[in-house]
């Protein structure tokens, strides 16, 4: 049964589809072929669901309830977490996009937990086997790993060992051995059951299959499994060896290694795990076996009894057999999961910083991609963006025409006027920024600058569909200089158009869930798209794709609805754009500016539905809209109380706030704010270096160790997390980002490795 996707399966009047997806630490006991058959639910049991879902995120996340349960609402609703977050503040109690994304996370999670449970629930009652206290159980489970240990007993197993002891009838002595009886004989009773027909042969073959469907009815418990699971990854050790030592590789360092579990950090149980995908590494987990063994005996023998030792050898071969390979697997998969949400995170907040970037405006820009056999592409683009020529020059080797690349870089800087240039950080970039620093020193009568940014995802965009229907005369390399100058220019607008996770600035990114690392990655390009706002009239369809509410179709839309009638006067015509509904013009039009609009407020982010409140606001102070951008205006507005004056003006705090600070600065672009980035002139060798030397550099990379700084050399030098701060250091994202300016000395040179180790502690 197809169903709405915002609406759980719960909520409707018969459910159906597939049980929910489990994560990948589940994923082997959540795999399941039965078929989901309707489940109706009266309203007062949905609303009890919804009201059970609430309370949990509001207690997991510590946020009121009231504050949940209208951003739960807003977003069943149909509208996006930038659009709650900027015009909902009165209704969410001013809760951040960070809350907000939180909140629809673990909503989507609870909500399909609920539909698991409705399906557990009917396939154990099918089998005439819940229990009101199972049932109970069921209901309270917080998390699926609970539920579906609770769901464990009752699956329908492929052939095992207990199945097949069934089978030959041997259910009855397994009952009498749990018992466990003071007084009779274990072998007599097992006697009794030999039987040719069904295959077994003896006492010992009875008692052994007894023991098989015992041993899983132990691995099959609940609370032993929780137990277990809990335990070792509370005092479990993984260690790791090579498979031959001989081998040289980038494992090295866990050759023969060990550590606890619960300490191992995100990016060491990553590289370990790719480590071991490449089969250069052998990993294990050792768990607490006597403490383990002991607390099952506990949950399992009663007293003294005949069958004491046989429970025990029962309890070694339901652990060693059936439960610690499960549960290694489950450990070893809930470990990569809570550092895949590291290494997703730290992208995702290293991706945001490089996407606000400050943009370098009103420059020349001469875009350099280097490269050896091949040569430099170049490509001069106005300040608007605007491409005005390609050319291409070999001053690297092995061609080495320096003379004729130094004559056709001067050509292009004086035809137009070059400012800047902007050199690609890949192959051949250091030889390039030699040769562009001689060519900077010769040039007497212009002030010329350089800057070597990154090409991560230059090569991606350059062969997309999107570069060929931009340039389609062009070459791969051509574009790909193209997309290095106009990264200086706006870093948002051009980097939209690449794959976000082909920007290089996280850590084992390709070792992670592509699924996860992409919605979490789409969501930051949506949220500093719509932070910084979007020009309607000059937007390219990936950066409107962007904007809240905006799918890729309606962007291309908007792009055709301006070509064929010119540029768009007033936000009001953007509902005349075919498919742009009422709902999605609601959602988008804060987001959308256009400057030079008759009415100044379409070039401000302030919402058309507030559009009156600030007529009342210019009538209040007597003003005219006109005066908007003043300098009395300004002045005026820093002096207003918006708590008295939201009162007379109809409207709420949180609101008026930000409409105030809109006015006082229409048309700011919030990045302007960040540091811009460091232009050069000369180059620095390795060679330069001195330990105590004293460089200004830039942030390019934030991971769990510490930050990589661009100091102007051929390799980024690295801060460890011990040389960030005089103070302790949780996370270096808590001391750098990625573009911080920061002033560094330098620690050690390894002129073998071209490394570079540095400090932000001042010596």
């Amino acid at each position: 049964m197809i169903h709405d996707a915002n609406e759980p399966l719960w909520a409707q009047e018969g459910v159906g589809g597939s049980a929910p997806a489990a994560s990948r630490s589940q994923a082997g006991d959540a795999e399941r072929a039965e078929e989901t058959e309707r489940v109706k639910l009266t309203d007062e049991q949905k609303a009890l669901i919804q009201e059970r879902i609430l309370k949990q995120i509001a207690a997991e996340l510590k946020l009121a309830a009231g504050k949940v349960k209208t951003t739960v609402g807003l977003l069943d609703e149909g509208n996006t977490i930038p659009f709650i977050a900027r015009y909902r503040k009165e209704m969410t109690g001013e809760l951040d996009e960070n809350q907000l994304r939180d909140i629809e996370e673990r909503l989507h999670y609870l909500r399909n937990l609920e539909d698991r449970k409705l399906e557990v629930v009917r396939l154990i009652d099918e089998q005439g086997k819940l229990t009101d206290e199972l049932r109970s159980a069921i209901e309270q489970a917080a998390k699926l790993q609970e539920l579906e240990d609770l769901y464990r007993p009752y699956r329908q197993k492929r052939k095992t060992r207990a199945s097949v002891a069934k089978e030959r009838g041997l259910e009855p002595l397994a009952e009498w051995i749990s018992k466990q009886p003071r007084q009779g004989s274990l072998d007599a009773e097992a006697a009794r059951y030999i039987d040719s027909d069904k295959q077994v042969g003896s006492a010992e073959e009875a008692i052994q299959g007894a023991m098989d469907i015992l041993a899983e009815q132990i691995a099959d418990d609940a609370k032993i499994r929780a137990w277990v699971r809990r335990s070792t990854h509370e005092h479990g050790l993984l260690r790791t060896e090579a498979k031959n030592a001989a081998q040289e590789s980038v494992y090295e360092m866990y050759y023969a290694y060990q550590e606890p579990v619960r300490k191992l950090p995100p990016h060491r149980i990553l590289a370990i795990n790719r480590g071991e995908r490449e089969e250069v590494l052998k990993v294990s987990l050792e768990a607490q076996v006597e403490r383990i063994h002991e607390y099952m005996a506990k949950q399992v023998i009663k007293g003294p009894s005949v069958v004491k030792d046989v429970l025990l050898a029962v309890i070694e071969d339901a652990y060693k057999r059936l439960i610690a390979p499960s549960i290694e697997r489950e450990v070893r998969g809930e470990m990569t999961e809570k550092a895949e949400e590291q290494a997703i995170k730290i992208f995702a907040e290293n991706l945001r910083n490089l996407l606000l970037q400050a943009p370098v405006k009103g420059h020349v820009v001469l875009g350099v991609d280097p490269a050896y056999r091949t040569g430099c592409k170049l490509a001069v683009i106005d300040d608007t963006g605007k491409m005005l020529e390609i050319a291409v020059t070999y001053p690297t080797p092995p061609n080495n025409k320096v003379a004729e690349a130094k004559a056709k870089f001067k050509q292009l800087i004086n035809k137009f006027g070059v400012e800047l240039i902007v050199i690609g950080n890949g192959t051949a970039s250091r030889e390039t920024e030699q040769f562009v620093a001689e060519l900077i020193g010769e040039i007497k009568e212009r002030k010329l600058k350089y800057l070597i940014v990154s090409e991560a995802g230059a090569s991606v965009y350059s062969a997309s569909k999107l570069a060929q229907t931009e340039f389609p005369e062009l070459d791969v390399a051509e574009r790909s200089a193209i997309s290095i100058a106009r990264r200086l220019q706006d870093p948002l607008a051009e980097l939209v158009k690449i794959e976000p996770k082909a920007i290089g600035v996280g850590q084992y990114q390709h070792d992670v869930s592509q699924k996860r690392l992409d919605e979490n990655l789409k969501a930051v390009v949506e949220s500093a798209v719509n932070h910084v706002g979007v020009d309607l009239n000059t937007a390219s369809p990936s950066l409107l794709s962007y904007v809240s509410g905006i799918n890729a179709t309606l962007a291309k839309n908007i792009v055709k609805y301006r070509e064929e009638n010119g540029k768009f006067a007033n936000r009001k015509e953007l509902s005349k754009v075919p498919r742009l509904g009422a709902k999605t013009f609601e959602q988008c039009v804060g987001f959308l500016r256009i400057p030079g609009a008759v009415n100044p407020l379409d070039n401000t982010p302030i919402h058309p539905e507030s559009y009156e409140v600030v007529d009342r606001l210019f009538k209040e102070l007597r003003l005219e809209l006109s005066q908007l951008g003043s300098q009395e205006l300004r002045g005026l507005l820093q002096t207003l109380q918006p708590e008295q004056l939201a009162v007379k003006l109809g409207v709420g705090v949180p609101t008026l706030r930000d409409i105030l600070d809109s006015l006082q600065r229409p048309g700011r672009d919030p990045r302007e704010e960040v540091p811009a980035p460091i232009f050069r002139t000369d180059v620095l060798q390795l060679e330069d270096l001195t330990p105590g030397m004293e460089l200004t550099g830039t942030v390019r990379n934030v991971i769990d160790f510490g930050a990589f700084v661009d100091i102007g050399i051929k390799n980024d030098g690295l801060v460890h997390i011990s040389q960030l701060s005089d103070s302790f250091v949780k996370h270096p994202m808590d001391v750098v980002s990625v573009g911080d300016i920061v002033k560094v000395w330098v620690l050690g040179v390894d002129a073998k490795k071209g490394r570079v180790s540095l400090t932000m502690k001042k010596p």
